[in-house]
């Protein structure tokens, strides 16, 4: 009998950048994770198909305790991709991998195109090449703004890193708009937008009507709970003073 030998095809290997949530532990853990679950339990969804990556640099905790808070938070339900700060002797085989040089993205692979008519994206003004707005999380190239000129619909993510973004129309509850620079809508925001996610102080969210699930810059968040009753239904604009992420009513 011969053996055939074939020339196996080459494995291609490929370098891409993801867009993920970094979480940063404070201790003490149990007070950390019950602030945790407030936000879950307030925001629902807000860490459903969410990549995280565990920025635990600060954190004085030795390899059991880490082990065991990457087990509590896959009991959330909070997918941790991998840990950014950890000695390389805390991470074993059964740990998510360390990471490092984590920075606000410009460049993404192009999401597949070829939605239906029924799922059709909102147009974006002046986009480049590659953005899109879909079902799902979306990525969008570095820009100095973007316009979106149709409302967004509720299980939108609409992501842009390195932009401010103005939505003519307004955002459904479920919807999320991320942005590392300051968010307008001139419609009304039911859903969540995070501002200024680059590290951006001076960023600010405006809206025409209040009805926001969760609102956040820089990390700083309050969800509708938080929010003051008399600013619901009303146009208002937030920003932050320190650490404190303050709303007032517009004009």
């Amino acid at each position: 009998m011969t053996t055939v030998l074939t020339k196996p095809r080459p494995i291609r290997l490929k370098g891409r950048s993801f867009l993920a949530l970094a979480l940063t532990p404070e201790l003490p853990l149990e007070d950390w994770l019950a602030g945790l679950d407030d936000l879950a339990a307030r925001s629902a969804g807000f860490f459903l198909r969410r990549p995280v990556v565990l920025d635990v640099g600060d954190l004085d905790v030795d390899k059991a305790e880490l082990h065991d808070l990457v087990e509590k938070l896959g009991q959330r339900n909070v997918r941790v991709m991998g840990i950014e700060g950890a000695r390389p002797s805390m991470l074993g085989p059964d740990m998510p991998p360390p990471m490092s040089d984590g920075r606000p993205a410009s460049d993404f692979e192009e999401p597949q195109a070829g939605e239906d008519a029924e799922g059709a994206a909102p147009e974006a003004v002046g986009k480049a090449p590659g953005q899109t707005v879909q079902d799902g999380p979306v990525v969008g190239a570095a820009l100095q703004s973007v316009v979106i000129t149709e409302p967004v619909r509720s299980g939108q993510s609409l992501f842009f890193p390195e932009s401010d973004v103005t939505i003519v129309g307004s955002v459904a509850s479920g919807a999320e708009i991320v942005a590392g620079g300051s968010i307008h809508v001139y419609g009304t925001l039911r859903g969540r937008a995070l501002a200024g996610t680059a590290g951006n102080d001076g960023a600010r969210i405006f809206c025409r009507k209040l009805e926001a699930e969760l609102i956040a810059i820089n990390g700083f968040y309050q969800t509708a709970e938080d929010m003051e009753p008399d600013l619901r239904g009303r146009a208002v604009q937030a920003w932050l003073e320190g650490h404190a992420l303050k709303t007032g009513i517009l004009g």
